[in-house]
């Protein structure tokens, strides 16, 4: 009664369902709480198994807007298989517009596989990779820059599992019709909903579609057009639920993201002046800003460089910055020759 989740979510009828996943968790306020947990289900007889989630982390809005409305959207008889929608995944990081919980300070993007006797965070962490995971087929994961970072709107996939699930989320990334996509090579074991889902069997997708914890008119229209366009690639319907979209200009430009040596980070307290837009192409040694040191005015400002050519594809919003601070990333072209046979 006091560990685990609780749901009642039935995966074998064919419906359009809203409900709860449940976690007890006692707080001072409340003895017997529960976190609870929207997620929603539709299902219309067999066919492609497709779990959306979004918020994650609790200040990446686009996911949110568009997966709700996806839901409010799309009746069961449009489609031909099962979608289940997870659009608040870390619930009280929401709430509270934070990108961790405040109820135990956890980061379910680095919570994984999870822990079913640990603190909420971990407890939906292991509910998400050895029950949810495993019942689909394809697991996106959609993220922003949040409220500290400006990310260019970019798919993403993770290195992970055999060739040829590589290989099919490759596909799936790139047909989401987003400008920029990159490849992250965190390992098997990472604690990623990329990563756990892939050691549930499952293909992961995720993807950056905004950032500075906001969303605009463009990472909604991005958001929207991959979202329907993944429905449409795994076969789950036959229009688009979000569109009409505008047409995909240019083919997905492949990026890698594979060492921290393609970023700059604060080491000292100072404040960050930019030198570029995030999307900007750059070349290492290219001044990527400037830092400056309010508590030693008379000292001139040091010029920050980039540490390898490419893409700038976030950078930190908050001028005001500590040591540890991720300040500005590099994704790097990456080349099919790079990529595993598949």
């Amino acid at each position: 009664m006091h560990t685990g989740l609780f749901h009642e979510i039935d995966f074998e009828k064919d419906q359009k369902w809203s409900g709860h996943l449940g976690i007890p968790f006692s707080i001072d306020r409340s003895p017997y709480f529960q976190l609870k947990i929207p997620i929603f289900r539709i299902k219309n007889g067999a066919g492609p198994k497709l779990l959306l989630m979004a918020g994650n982390h609790g200040d990446e809005y686009e996911g949110e807007i568009a997966l709700t409305r996806l839901y409010r959207r799309l009746d069961a008889s449009a489609i031909k298989g099962e979608i289940t929608i997870l659009p608040f995944a870390n619930w009280p990081a929401v709430m509270a517009a934070r990108r961790r919980s405040p109820l135990d300070e956890g980061n379910l993007n680095r919570a994984f596989p999870g822990d079913e006797a640990g603190t909420p965070t971990f407890r939906l962490a292991h509910f998400l990779e050895h029950e949810l995971f495993p019942r689909h087929d394809v697991v996106f994961d959609l993220h922003s820059g949040g409220t500290s970072m400006a990310h260019v709107p970019c798919a993403l996939i993770e290195r992970q599992g055999p060739p040829e699930m590589f290989g099919h989320a490759l596909r799936l990334m790139e047909g989401l019709g987003m400008p920029f996509a990159f490849v992250a090579e965190n390992g098997a074991s990472a604690p990623t909903s990329m990563a756990a889902a892939a050691r549930a069997g499952a293909i992961g997708l995720s993807g950056e579609f905004g950032g500075g914890g906001t969303v605009t008119p463009q990472t909604m229209a991005l958001t929207a057009r991959a979202v329907d366009r993944l429905l449409l690639a795994v076969g789950l319907v036959q229009a688009p639920v979000l569109g009409p979209h505008a047409p995909v200009e240019r083919a997905t430009e492949l990026l890698a993201l594979q060492s921290h040596a393609q970023a700059v980070f604060a080491t000292r307290r100072g404040w960050f002046e930019p030198a570029v837009t995030v999307g900007a192409r750059v070349k290492a040694g290219d001044v990527a800003g400037w830092y400056h040191d309010f508590e030693r005015p008379e000292l001139a400002e040091e010029a920050l460089r980039f540490p390898a050519d490419g893409i700038v594809i976030s950078q930190r919003l908050h001028t005001d910055s500590q040591s540890g601070d991720c300040l500005v990333q590099v994704g790097r072209a990456l080349s099919r020759e790079e990529l595993p046979a598949h």
